[in-house]
C-alpha cells in the first residue's frame, strides 16, 4: 500500500534523531579514546623523564579531570568545525554536491538528443509529483548510476552518469528517475547532506592525527607528539569506520523504500529492474571515479564504491528479485557505448524525442477540470501514480511550441511568469505593461506580450505546472537579473490594485524555489510541535480562504468553521477575521510560521484549508490550484488533480 507522505516524513525525522543519537555516542567514544591516548602518552613521557636508577617511578593516576575537560573541548571543537566547514561548502544545496562529484549542469536548451530525453523524463516526473523541476547534472563516468541531493525540493538536483544517459532505454531512465524522485519526496536528501557533514566531522580527528604525525618536532617531546598523532589518526579512522557503517545501514533501508516507491509511481517494475540488470552486466558497473565519491556514496542509485562491507545499497540481485521475482539471475551484458552499437542496443528508444503522438488537448473552453472531494486532497500529497505521469506527459505534449521554446532560456522563462500574472481585464493589463516597461528591458516586454495569448490558454487548465517548468530556465538569471525579476513580479501584482491570494502565493512559490539558488539553502529549523501556538496563524489562513470563496459573511463563517474543526483542537470555533485582518502580509507571516511545524501539524493545517475551500463539498479547479500553492509554500508537494485517478492509492 502507499505510505502516507506525512508518515513518511515523520519516519525520516525519527531516523534522523536516531542518527544524531548514534553520532553523539560516536563522538563520546572518540572523546574517551582520545583522553586515554593523551593519558597514555603523558604516562610514557613522565616515565621517561623520571627514570631514576633507584627509587620507585612516580605513580600517575588514570583520572585527571583537567586533561579530560581539555580533551573533550578539543575533540568537540575539531569535530564541530570540520562538520561546519563541510556544511558551509554544501550550503548551496544540491548543486554543491553535484559539482563536488565532478558533475556538469545540463543546459535547459540542450540539443543533444540523449540529454533532451533525460530532461523530458525529469520534467514529466516533476510536473507529475508537483515538485519544482530540479537541475540536472551529468557525471563523466561510463558506469550506470544516479543521485539526488539537496536540502529541500527547492534546491534539489538530480545527477546521472554519462553511462546512464547513453545505455538506458526511456523506460529504464524513467525508473531510475522515479527512484531518485522518491528520495526527494521521502525527505531523504536532508538526511544525506547531514550524514556527509557528520562523517566529515569525525574525519577531522584523523586529519589532526595526520598533521601531528608529520610534525617535525625536535627535542624531548618529538616521540610523544608522533605517538599521539598516530593514536589520534587511528581513533579518527575507527570513528569514520563506524560512521560509514551507520551511514550504510541507514542507506540500505532507504533504497528498498525508494525502489518500492518508484514502482508505485510508474507501475512498471521492468524499467527499474532493467536498469539494475544493466549495471550488473556492465564492466564499469556503477562505480563512481570522483575522489569525493566515498563521502557521498550513500546518495547514489547503486553502489558507487567497490567494497562490500560499506555497501550503502542492498546487493543488486536482491533488489532485482524484489522487483522481478521471476528473474533468471542473468544480467544484461552491454559493451561500452559505441555510436554504432548504441543504435542497435536501444533501437528507436535511443532517440526518445519521438514521443507517441498525443491528440491535442481540447481548447480551454471545452476543458472541464476535475472536481475533487476535500477528503481526497491529503492522500494525494507527495504521492505519484502512473496516471499523474501520463497526465504530465500529455500536458507537456499539448503545450504550444512557443512556450516549450521560451521556458528554456532565462528571458523566455521570465516572460512566461510575467504573462501568467497579467490581468484578463484589458485596462488593468495596459497599466501592468506600462509599469513593467519601466523595470525590464524592451525585448523582455515584447516577449511577454508575444507569449501572453498562449500562456493564458494554457493557464486556463493549470498554472502551477507552468511555473514548475519555467524554474530551470529562471535559474539561469544572473543575481542582478534575479533582483530585477523579483521587482518586476511585485510591480505586476501591485499594478492591478487588488492582489488576489493566488497571485500572491504564486509569487511566493517562484521566489521561494529560486532563492536557494542565489543565497544558499537556508531553511528555518522546526520550531512547532503542537497546533496550539499556531492557532492564530491557522485563523488568518482559513479566514483568507473563506473570504476568497464567499462574498456573503455567513457563508464565509460556515466555511471557516468547517476548516477549524479539522484542526481538532479543544477551542471552540472563533469568529472569522475581517478581510483587513487577514491581508497578504498576515498570510505571508502565517505561512512562514506554519512551514516550521512538524509534518503532522502541517497535515492538519492543510486538511483544514481543504475543508474551508470545499465548504460546498467539492474543490473546483482554481481552488485546487490555490490549495496546491499553499501546500507548496509549506514544502508539501501535491500532484495535479486529475479526473478518474483515485488519488489515495
Amino acid at each position: 500500500g502507499a505510505m502516507d507522505f506525512f508518515e513518511q516524513q515523520t519516519k525520516a525525522r525519527r531516523r534522523t534523531t536516531l542518527l544524531v543519537l548514534y553520532f553523539a555516542l560516536a563522538v563520546a567514544g572518540t572523546i574517551v579514546a582520545v583522553y586515554l591516548a593523551v593519558t597514555l602518552v603523558l604516562t610514557w613521557v613522565q616515565a621517561e623523564q623520571f627514570r631514576h636508577p633507584y627509587g620507585p617511578t612516580p605513580t600517575h593516576s588514570w583520572w585527571n579531570p583537567d586533561i579530560f575537560i581539555w580533551v573533550s573541548l578539543g575533540t568537540v571543537l575539531v569535530v564541530g568545525i570540520s562538520s561546519l566547514v563541510k556544511r558551509a561548502e554544501l550550503a548551496q544545496g544540491g548543486s554543491a554536491v553535484a559539482t563536488m562529484l565532478g558533475g556538469q549542469l545540463v543546459n535547459p536548451d540542450t540539443t543533444d538528443p540523449d540529454e533532451r530525453r533525460l530532461l523530458n523524463v525529469v520534467e514529466e516526473m516533476a510536473i507529475a509529483s508537483g515538485t519544482p523541476v530540479p537541475q540536472v547534472y551529468v557525471l563523466p563516468d561510463a558506469s550506470i548510476n544516479a543521485f539526488a541531493a539537496g536540502y529541500t525540493t527547492s534546491d534539489a538536483v538530480i545527477g546521472v552518469t554519462r553511462g546512464c544517459v547513453q545505455l538506458l532505454t526511456r523506460d529504464e531512465l524513467q525508473g531510475v528517475t522515479a527512484h531518485e524522485f522518491s528520495h526527494i519526496l521521502n525527505g531523504d536528501m536532508r538526511l544525506n547532506v547531514r550524514l556527509i557533514c557528520l562523517i566529515f566531522g569525525i574525519l577531522g580527528i584523523a586529519t589532526v592525527g595526520r598533521v601531528l604525525l608529520r610534525a617535525r618536532t625536535r627535542g624531548k617531546g618529538a616521540g610523544a607528539v608522533q605517538l599521539l598523532g598516530l593514536l589520534m589518526f587511528l581513533i579518527g579512522s575507527i570513528g569514520v569506520f563506524f560512521g560509514r557503517l551507520i551511514q550504510s545501514a541507514i542507506s540500505r533501508q532507504r533504497e528498498f523504500l525508494a525502489d518500492a516507491s518508484a514502482v508505485q509511481f510508474t507501475r512498471n517494475p521492468s524499467g527499474l529492474a532493467g536498469a539494475l540488470k544493466k549495471i550488473g552486466g556492465l564492466i564499469y558497473g556503477s562505480t563512481i571515479e570522483s575522489p569525493h565519491a566515498s563521502e557521498a556514496c550513500h546518495m547514489f542509485f547503486a553502489n558507487g564504491l567497490r567494497r562490500s562491507l560499506f555497501a550503502t545499497h542492498p546487493p543488486l540481485d536482491l533488489r532485482i528479485r524484489m522487483l522481478d521475482p521471476a528473474w533468471d539471475g542473468k544480467f544484461i551484458r552491454i559493451k561500452e557505448a559505441e555510436p554504432g552499437a548504441r543504435a542497435q542496443l536501444t533501437g528507436a528508444a535511443a532517440t526518445g524525442t519521438q514521443r507517441p503522438v498525443v491528440p491535442p488537448m481540447p481548447a480551454a473552453q471545452t476543458y472541464t477540470p476535475p472536481v475533487v472531494r476535500p477528503e481526497a486532497f491529503l492522500p494525494a500529497l507527495g504521492s505519484l501514480t502512473p496516471g499523474h505521469i501520463k497526465y504530465a506527459a500529455d500536458w507537456r505534449a499539448s503545450l504550444p511550441s512557443t512556450i516549450v521554446e521560451a521556458v528554456r532560456s532565462p528571458i523566455g522563462a521570465s516572460a512566461v511568469v510575467y504573462a501568467l500574472l497579467l490581468s484578463p481585464d484589458e485596462a488593468v493589463r495596459k497599466v501592468q505593461l506600462d509599469r513593467l516597461a519601466r523595470v525590464v528591458p524592451a525585448e523582455l516586454l515584447h516577449e511577454t506580450i508575444r507569449l501572453w495569448p498562449d500562456v493564458t490558454a494554457t493557464a486556463a487548465r493549470a498554472k502551477l505546472p507552468l511555473v514548475d517548468l519555467a524554474l530551470p530556465g529562471l535559474r539561469g538569471l544572473s543575481p542582478r537579473q534575479f533582483a530585477e525579476f523579483k521587482q518586476a513580479i511585485k510591480t505586476l501584482i501591485e499594478a492591478d490594485e487588488e492582489i488576489d491570494l493566488f497571485e500572491f502565493v504564486l509569487q511566493k512559490i517562484v521566489i521561494r524555489h529560486l532563492e536557494p539558488h542565489y543565497v544558499g539553502a537556508r531553511r528555518g529549523p522546526i520550531q512547532f510541535y503542537s497546533v496550539k501556538p499556531l492557532l492564530p496563524d491557522c485563523a488568518v489562513l482559513l479566514s483568507a480562504l473563506a473570504h476568497v470563496g464567499h462574498a456573503n459573511l455567513e457563508h464565509a463563517q460556515a466555511a471557516f468553521g468547517l476548516g477549524w474543526q479539522q484542526l481538532r483542537t479543544q477551542i471552540a470555533v472563533p469568529v472569522i477575521l475581517p478581510p483587513e485582518e487577514c491581508g497578504l502580509e498576515k498570510v505571508d507571516a502565517a505561512l512562514s510560521r506554519l512551514s516550521q511545524a512538524v509534518p503532522q501539524i502541517k497535515k492538519r493545517a492543510l486538511d483544514a484549508c481543504a475543508y474551508t475551500v470545499a465548504a460546498d463539498s467539492v474543490i473546483k479547479a482554481h481552488e485546487a490550484e490555490l490549495l496546491r500553492a499553499i501546500a507548496d509554500a509549506l514544502d508539501c508537494p501535491v500532484p495535479p488533480f486529475i479526473e478518474g485517478v483515485k488519488t489515495a492509492a
